[in-house]
């Protein structure tokens, strides 16, 4: 097997037609034609369904798609290696759509600055599908709010401990947090996330009944909301770094003030395990006072 054969259908998929695909590798698109071809007869298996304009990729097509990309990853890790260093080649990276995301511009800059042969490729999604993705090997690692029952094949090293806030708008006279969530509108984090479970509990906890105005699944846009005075929320700290957010009136949430924490999670034998730790000593710097040191740093 060539690996040759592997990138081209990896550019085939990406750039949707063989005849792309070709411009993009410098052949032509019978020579592509050819590699697919040798490739499908190598592996006794049909890569596309060629009845359809362009060709589609069929199932047995998709799992080889997924073959190759692991070993041209496999490739580049070994790579790496012989060359004495892990801070090279492509880092598989997966991140939660939560304000914590907004650390991680800063934290790619940063790294891309410190090791300019490394690149990165992100990923946002939900918790649970990347670290099932992080635990078969198709993400080195991902940036995941703590969670119940991390496989033991996998270590999760938090980087962030930050408390959370009931927000207001500017100018809001009552610093009661039990009298403004029982009075005031308020806007409901709604998303299967567990920071949203967080919230709800404590407010089941502090038995408290919410006038909900609106229900929004992105932490940016409830901060949004509050600020132009549309009601009132509970949003982690680093929600409200940006200056435009600085004058919105944040009361502790929660009896003692409840705290959530994001980490980094990878396998425990990952190959890239030298450049995990350096992401997280980065977002750990970002953090500021609410940044969680490992033991290896």
């Amino acid at each position: 097997m060539d690996t040759r054969q592997l990138k081209t259908l990896i550019s085939i998929h990406s750039q949707g037609t063989f005849a792309r695909a070709a411009d993009e590798v410098g052949l032509t698109p019978s020579a592509i034609s050819q590699q697919i071809h040798a490739l499908e007869q190598e592996l006794n298996v049909v890569i596309f369904d060629r009845a359809s304009r362009p060709p589609k990729f069929t199932s047995q097509g998709m799992q080889v798609l997924d073959m190759a990309k692991d070993i041209l990853q496999r490739e580049e890790d070994a790579k790496a290696v012989l060359r004495g260093s892990q801070i090279a080649g492509t880092l598989l990276l997966g991140s939660v759509r939560s304000s914590a995301l907004n650390l991680l511009p800063r934290a790619l800059l940063r790294m891309r600055d410190e090791y300019p042969q490394l690149k990165i490729n992100l990923r946002v999604s939900l918790s649970a599908p990347m670290i099932t993705d992080v635990a078969s090997g198709r993400l080195d690692a991902a940036m995941v709010a703590e969670h119940i029952g991390f496989p033991h094949a996998l270590r999760w090293s938090p980087f962030l401990k930050e408390p959370l806030w009931l927000i207001a708008p500017s100018g809001t006279v009552s610093h009661d947090p039990i009298h403004l969530l029982n009075t005031q509108p308020y806007v409901r984090f709604h998303s299967p996330v567990p920071l949203a479970n967080l919230i709800d509990t404590e407010l089941s906890r502090l038995g408290v009944v919410t006038q909900d105005i609106a229900h929004i699944d992105t932490i940016g846009s409830i901060v949004t909301c509050v600020r132009q005075g549309l009601g009132i929320s509970v949003v982690p700290h680093v929600a409200l770094q940006e200056p435009g957010n600085m004058e919105i009136e944040k009361i502790p949430f929660g009896t003692p003030q409840v705290t959530r924490q994001i980490g980094l999670v990878d396998r425990v034998s990952s190959p890239r395990r030298e450049l995990t730790r350096a992401l997280h000593g980065v977002l750990v710097d970002l953090c500021g006072p609410y940044g969680v040191r490992s033991e290896e740093e």
